[in-house]
């Protein structure tokens, strides 16, 4: 009888470094330079939506505080609703920043209307 152990098979979907070929899962230059672009791409989409997400929530819950503000503090309601609106609007030209369009555009325009939903909402 032997003392030696019995070779056993390495299962396939396992990865055996015996067999490894150095360069076999190698790209050529153009795909690699294609995969690197559409990464490039996802992650300009990943990093504005994230700056818009929580620039979002942040000008909301400013306007929430305004909101609960006590009523005599006029100057501080509106006050925390032109903070959450300079927010807002900054989180839509940063936004744009990333995709490395003109920060300056009619998105800015359309940026107000959250602040002046809180404004009205506040001051009713």
């Amino acid at each position: 009888m032997s003392l030696q152990e019995p070779t056993r098979k390495v299962p396939k979907h396992l990865i055996d470094p015996a067999t490894l070929q150095p360069g076999a899962a190698r790209q050529r230059p153009e795909q690699r330079q294609r995969d690197l672009v559409k990464l490039a791409r996802v992650k300009q989409w990943v990093t504005s939506a994230l700056v818009l997400t929580t620039m979002f929530h942040l000008s909301v819950g400013l306007m929430i505080a305004a909101y609960y503000t006590d009523e005599a503090r006029t100057d501080a309601r509106i006050g925390l609703n032109v903070i959450a609106g300079i927010l807002w609007v900054a989180g839509i030209a940063g936004a744009r920043a990333i995709h490395k369009l003109n920060p300056v555009s009619l998105w800015l325009v359309a940026g107000l209307a959250l602040p002046a939903l809180g404004m009205y909402l506040t001051l009713r």
